[in-house]
């Protein structure tokens, strides 16, 4: 079997065999393939897709089993992760894993970081004085037996095929591939053990797939990729046009995590953390609430009223390593040395708040990364004042800056104010959950 054979063999549309498939991935993991090889493959795949029946499961089970697969079996109850395309203000795997542990179903969750416009949770969690995010896998598993949930970066073990295909999708403009973006997320969530997956596929300015169709097309074909390999899996397509929340950053982003969990915080990170909360429940046959919503969504709401939540947060916390004595005093998380307001330059209606752009503010505060080597300041990030169809009157403040030097306060205060669109009339407003695809 040679690369060169199958390389061809799937530039002129052909489809392969399950063996030659775990003969690309071997050579990917080992390094028998080169590079140059392998990228050639990945513009093949880019331009003739991979047969979702056939290729596409046996180059997703292939990739999965590159690395170690957790043998979760010895914890009693289903396992169900929650994993987000990405976007801006995105927040909710913070306070929605505790939420969810706490209410019965075991949440393994390996995260990962930002990029780009896009926040990501391990930065976030990193803003806690202490946190860590690597974690050996025997303690990985030991929090998920005894707390219900733990939250770590990808480790070396779990599927290093991806690592390395993952940076040749990056430098080949191959990213954009359906086929390989699904295998690429779900090999790294089912190699956690995971008995079901939950998605969140945001659409819209600040999301990865622009467009509905787009989004619900990536959705179906993970969807069914995860049946396909015995998995359980339903997926959310929600709105990301304008930011979730008021927070943008890392540290800013954990204090409104935990106004949520104390019950309070904005309504759309809210709700969004009960809607996706209720689909974990449900797929992990949660205890007292089998196979109805309304039940699920009730024991949700309980945990967040009675400071359940909370506490499971506080502890996980400590059990990671951070200081936990942030949920009570935010000071100790961290502060930033300048901050700055954005003040409106005419009066009218927020009509758009383009969430791209408040995300790419961000990174030039310094709370993001254009590059993967980029170092995050955790202090950075910024506050929302207004929100889409708020009235705005001339020198309101539209947004607080968080940064280290006023350079960057420039530069992102320009981003903000491209974002920031006024007008006379409130847009038309989307809802936050577009459809529910199962």
């Amino acid at each position: 079997m040679r690369a060169y054979d199958l390389i061809r063999k799937k530039r002129d549309g052909g489809r392969l065999e399950e063996e030659e498939l775990r003969f690309l991935i071997r050579g990917a993991t080992d390094g028998s393939i080169g590079d140059d090889q392998l990228a050639a493959f990945l513009m093949a795949v880019f331009f003739r897709g991979l047969d979702v029946k056939t290729e596409l499961p046996a180059w997703l089970d292939a990739m999965l089993h590159s690395g170690q697969v957790l043998d979760l079996s010895g914890i009693p109850g289903r396992k169900v992760d929650k994993h987000s395309t990405g976007g801006v203000g995105d927040k909710i795997s913070l306070p929605l894993a505790p939420l969810v542990a706490v209410c019965g179903v075991r949440v393994p969750m390996v995260s990962g970081r930002g990029l780009g416009h896009t926040g990501g949770t391990l930065d976030k969690l990193e803003s806690i004085p202490g946190f860590a995010v690597q974690l050996p896998i025997a303690r990985f598993i030991e929090l998920v037996n005894t707390l219900g949930v733990c939250l770590i970066g990808q480790t070396t073990e779990i599927a290093p095929a991806d690592r390395k295909l993952y940076a040749l999708r990056d430098a080949t403009a191959t990213v954009e591939s359906v086929p390989l973006i699904a295998s690429s997320i779900l090999s790294k969530k089912l190699a956690e053990g995971i008995d079901a997956l939950v998605l969140d596929v945001k659409v819209g300015r600040g999301a990865f797939m622009k467009s509905l169709d787009d989004a619900r097309l990536l959705a179906r074909t993970m969807v069914d990729l995860c049946r396909a390999v015995g998995r359980g899996c339903t997926a959310l397509l929600t709105n990301m046009d304008a930011p979730l929340g008021f927070a943008v950053g890392n540290a800013v982003e954990v204090q409104e995590s935990i106004d949520i969990l104390r019950d309070d915080g904005p309504a759309d990170v809210r709700e969004l953390t009960l809607r996706l909360g209720v689909e974990m429940l449900l797929a992990g046959d949660a205890p007292g609430v089998g196979r109805d919503p309304l039940l699920a969504r009730r024991r949700l709401e309980t945990a967040l009223k009675d400071g359940t939540a909370l506490r499971r947060f506080a502890q996980l916390i400590e059990a990671q390593g951070g200081d936990a004595a942030c949920i009570e005093d935010p000071s100790r998380l961290p502060q930033p040395k300048l901050r700055r307001e954005v003040k409106a330059t005419r009066s009218g209606v927020l009509s758009s708040l383009d969430a791209e752009l408040v995300g790419l503010a961000a990174v030039e505060l310094g709370a993001g990364r254009a590059r993967k080597e980029d170092l995050v300041d955790h202090a950075a990030g910024l506050l929302l004042r207004k929100r889409v169809g708020d009235e705005v009157h001339a020198g309101e403040t539209l947004a607080e800056l968080h940064a280290a030097t006023a350079e960057r306060l420039d530069r992102g205060e320009a981003r903000l104010l491209v974002a920031a669109q006024i007008g006379t009339e409130p847009a038309e407003q989307k809802p936050l959950v577009l459809e529910r695809i199962s």
